[in-house]
């Protein structure tokens, strides 16, 4: 395990050459404030608005209704988000290696290969939010060439790993926060809004908690996220100061958008929110654009990286003994690139409603695993884990398989079926509630208790808990 001690003040190299292996204590730099910062401008971006804008679109709420659920999403989601926090600091290692500790070594690649697609996912639709924004700058470049434009941006900022990413999500802060800002001025006090805007819609239970769920997984989704991003931090980083960082970083970055993106809802068409801005803002409209464009490039960017390091993660699973380059790491962020940037021209044109539903789907896989990882860190092991295990082909002391958390994983799954609310299917307790989702909630909370009963009850799990 990570000792404790002092770390020195090297400076690490331009292009970052770890992938998933332990930081080592003097290449330990950064402080606490800096999470906020890099989740504050992570969020800022034009997807965020997008996802926004779905509570006067896609759940038909009033602005008034919509804005309070997107609220009550983000608080209640960024809880869990910014508890994953902590890790990093005190373990050194990606997220998705420290599921190892969990799982057992080969266990948690089944978790680690949804976790991909979950990359794949997010990065195909920064990329075509990205595109969109170009687009609407230099309408006389294509749709299609403007979406590559932002993905190689977005691949270069991977490739260069770590640092440049903090540095970009630094510069958003202000960047696109600028631009968030002056888009409320110019949409309310310039071009004054149509008071319709404010009106339509209305507020229905459904709908209402729909959001909610999509504001919760926002923030759920970036659990997989954030320890990448807080490894660096020397161990003796406090606990509290990091959650706090990524908490509010987290709620503050996303809820200023989302709420942007309600209030322009009614006025987007096809999906395009970025057309939506454009006409709201009038002459404003280049300038805002032109400052949101490169925060849907930081976004892709931390897509790619953290892509690039879950796949490391799942080929190191089956083959230990390679220990993956920061070479490796360009070529496999450059191939999520290329199968992101195919997705996302395929689903540009219907993108709205796809990206609803791709987040639908994700919410029911990914609430189950936090679960567990967060239960198995905090109330479990106390944050105690062995790092070396981790890369051990055998698992170490986890082994390759632990099966009270694969069990209570799939439990998680089930359990929400009957809780889920969707276009596709209505489980019987979500019809029985006039088809509100609490299919999440429902996951945590069972998931939490099964687990933390299991390994302290079953007589394999609590020997691996004594193996140090």
């Amino acid at each position: 395990m990570t000792s404790p001690a002092t770390p020195s003040r090297q400076q690490p190299a331009r292009i970052e050459k770890h992938t998933i292996y332990q930081i080592p204590l003097d290449q330990r730099h950064g402080k606490a404030r800096h999470l906020f910062t890099l989740w504050l401008g992570a969020n800022i971006n034009v997807l965020t608005v997008v996802t926004g804008a779905l509570a006067t679109t896609l759940f038909a709420q009033s602005f008034l209704a919509g804005s309070v659920a997107i609220v009550v999403g983000n608080l209640v989601g960024a809880i869990f988000m910014a508890l994953h926090a902590a890790q990093g600091p005190r373990l050194g290692v990606p997220q998705m290696v420290q599921s190892r500790g969990q799982f057992g070594a080969r266990g948690a690649a089944y978790v680690v290969a949804l976790v991909v697609f979950m990359y794949l996912g997010y990065a195909a639709t920064a990329l075509v939010t990205g595109g969109q924004s170009l687009h609407a700058i230099l309408p006389a470049v294509g749709e299609p060439w403007c979406i590559v434009a932002i993905g190689l941006i977005s691949l270069a900022a991977a490739i260069f790993g770590h640092d440049l990413i903090h540095v970009c999500t630094r510069l958003m802060t202000y960047v696109a926060g600028g631009a968030v800002l002056l888009c409320y001025v110019w949409v309310l006090f310039v071009n004054r809004v149509p008071e319709a805007f404010l009106t339509q819609g209305t507020f229905s239970p459904v709908g209402f908690f729909g959001m909610v769920s999509i504001g919760a997984f926002w923030q759920l989704g970036y659990a997989p996220y954030v320890s990448d991003y807080s490894r660096y931090l020397p161990p003796d980083t406090g606990p509290r100061r990091a959650f706090w960082a990524c908490y509010w970083g987290s709620v503050i970055g996303a809820v200023m958008p989302m709420i942007l993106g309600a209030l322009i809802g009614p006025a987007v068409v096809g999906g395009d929110v970025v057309e939506a801005i454009s006409r709201l803002t009038g002459r404003a409209s280049t300038a805002i654009v032109l400052l949101f464009a490169p925060g849907v490039a930081v976004a892709g960017a931390i897509c790619l990286y953290g892509g690039s390091l879950a796949v490391i993660t799942l080929m190191q699973t089956f083959v230990t003994d390679w220990r993956a380059s920061s070479r490796a790491r360009a070529l496999i962020a450059t191939s999520i690139f290329v199968a992101a940037l195919l997705i996302g021209l395929v689903g540009a044109t219907n993108f709205l409603p796809l990206y609803g539903r791709f987040n639908e789907i994700l919410l029911y896989v990914m609430v189950p695993w936090t679960a567990v990882n967060l239960v198995d860190y905090y109330l479990i092991r106390h944050g105690q884990y062995d790092v070396p295990s981790f890369f051990a082909a055998d698992g170490g002391v986890y082994g390759r398989y632990n099966v009270a958390a694969l069990v209570c994983y799939l439990l998680g799954i089930l359990v929400q079926v009957p809780f889920i609310a969707s276009d596709v299917y209505t489980g019987p307790v979500a019809r029985a509630m006039g088809g509100i989702d609490f299919s999440w909630i429902a996951g945590l909370i069972v998931v939490s208790a099964a687990y933390y009963f299991a390994l302290r009850t079953h007589p394999v799990a609590a020997l691996s808990l004594t193996r140090r």
